[in-house]
């Protein structure tokens, strides 16, 4: 069934970027996978808008080995595919190094953005090209997918930590100017903890977040519980401010 919803999805697709409008920048997308057949569709399917409006040149999915049809959905949606290693920061490393665009936005593949997600990514844009000091990076709005009051503080957690520290994580989505990324060295090439690294790197300053919502899976907190997983990835967090190596630290994250 995914697969034939993204068949119907190419033709969209396909439609969007022969009628799309010109933009003087241009937007390349990289979602790096692992068995994400489920997700990938949803994930997909906000992007086309982005070709419409002449946003979106290119959706680059990098696949770490997966073993369901998560290779075959993103090739009939229209997407490039290109083969790495699996772990998350080596797969965003080579979706970079193909990308044609001047500017990048990683999207992990169990996430979506919200409506009108494109017009605030071309103001960014459009503002940032015009701006003296250099450009930016970005970041959307923290939302699960799910409700009540768990999820609700989860959120409003993560709001305080974006406002307080300026740290957002790899589900918010990160939007960066090719020459930024290339001058805080890129994505490193460790299993977890790339989008603390990089943040890090490109510091609070340099980092703006967008209005639109970019709402990603909770089903790791159902499955573990909230509390579980929120003390789990705490722990991960600290460990690797403490310099525990990320190889390590992903044994504990699971």
């Amino acid at each position: 069934m995914p697969l034939q919803i993204a068949k119907k999805l190419r033709y969209v697709w396909d439609y969007a970027q022969r009628s799309r409008k010109q933009r003087m920048s241009m937007l390349s997308v990289v979602i790096p996978a692992l068995n994400a057949e489920k997700t990938l569709i949803s994930c997909f399917t906000p992007l086309v808008t982005g070709a419409a409006e002449g946003l979106v040149k290119e959706v680059i999915l990098v696949d770490g080995g997966s073993r369901d049809e998560t290779c075959a959905i993103a090739e009939a949606a229209g997407c490039e595919v290109v083969q790495a290693p699996r772990g998350r920061g080596t797969q965003l490393g080579v979706g970079a190094r193909c990308a044609r665009a001047d500017w990048l936005l990683f999207l992990h593949a169990d996430t979506v953005l919200g409506e009108g997600w494109h017009n605030d990514v071309a103001a960014f844009i459009r503002d940032e090209e015009m701006r003296e000091g250099g450009p930016r990076a970005a970041a959307f709005r923290f939302r699960l997918h799910d409700e009540g009051f768990m999820a609700w503080l989860m959120q409003r957690a993560v709001a305080l930590r974006c406002a307080l520290f300026g740290l957002p994580y790899g589900d918010q989505g990160l939007l960066i100017h090719c020459s930024l990324y290339r001058e805080v060295g890129g994505f490193d090439d460790i299993p977890l903890m790339e989008d603390v690294a990089i943040v890090r790197r490109i510091g609070r300053r340099r980092m703006a977040f967008l209005p639109t919502e970019a709402k990603t899976s909770a089903e790791r907190y159902r499955r573990d519980g909230y509390i579980r997983r929120v003390l789990r990835n705490f722990i991960c967090l600290m460990l690797y401010f403490c310099r525990v190596p990320p190889r390590v630290i992903v044994r504990l994250y699971g």
